[in-house]
C-alpha cells in the first residue's frame, strides 16, 4: 500500500504503534490478572520504550523479511487481500518472537526461569497479536492511510 519510502515510514510508524499499546495492554492485563482502566494509563508509559523498538525493527529488519516470506506464499499478482493476510501474518510472526523478547528483557527479572519467561510471552503474545492485526489495527491502519492518501479532485 505505502508507495514512497516515507509514507512507508508514516505507515509503520501508526502500525507498530497500534499494535504496541495492545499488546501491551495485553501483557500487563495478564500480569496483573486482569483488564482495569488504569491498565491503559499504564501501557501509555511502557509505549515510550516499547513503540521506538518495533518501528526500528520493521524497519530495518523485519520489513525486508517479511516481504521476502510472504512473497514465497503469494505471488504479486495474487488479489490484493491474498497479498496483505500473507504480508500482516509474516509480520507478526517476525515481530512477536521479537517484541516478547525486548519486552522480557525490559520488565522481567533475570534469573534462572527468564527463558521460559520469554517463551511464554512469545505463546501468549503469537495469537493475541495475530488477531489484532488480522482484525484491529491492520484495517484500522489501512484504513487511516487511506483517508489521508486519498487522491485529491478538483471541484467543477
Amino acid at each position: 500500500m505505502p508507495q514512497t519510502k516515507l509514507s512507508r515510514l508514516l505507515f509503520t510508524i501508526l502500525m507498530s504503534g497500534f499494535m504496541v499499546y495492545i499488546m501491551v495492554v495485553y501483557n500487563i492485563s495478564i500480569g496483573i490478572g486482569g483488564l482495569t482502566n488504569k491498565v491503559f494509563l499504564f501501557a501509555l508509559e511502557e509505549m515510550v520504550f516499547m513503540w521506538p523498538i518495533a518501528a526500528i525493527l520493521e524497519i530495518l529488519f523485519v520489513g525486508k523479511f517479511a516481504r521476502k516470506i510472504a512473497f514465497k506464499i503469494v505471488k504479486p499478482t495474487d488479489r490484493p487481500i491474498a497479498i496483505t493476510l500473507a504480508m500482516s501474518i509474516s509480520v507478526v510472526w517476525l515481530m512477536c518472537p521479537l517484541m516478547s523478547l525486548a519486552a522480557t528483557i525490559l520488565f522481567s527479572e533475570f534469573n534462572a526461569q527468564i527463558i521460559s519467561v520469554y517463551f511464554t510471552k512469545v505463546v501468549f503474545n503469537l495469537p493475541m497479536a495475530l488477531a489484532a492485526q488480522l482484525f484491529v489495527v491492520g484495517p484500522l491502519v489501512r484504513y487511516i492511510f487511506k483517508s489521508f492518501n486519498k487522491p485529491k479532485t478538483i471541484a467543477s
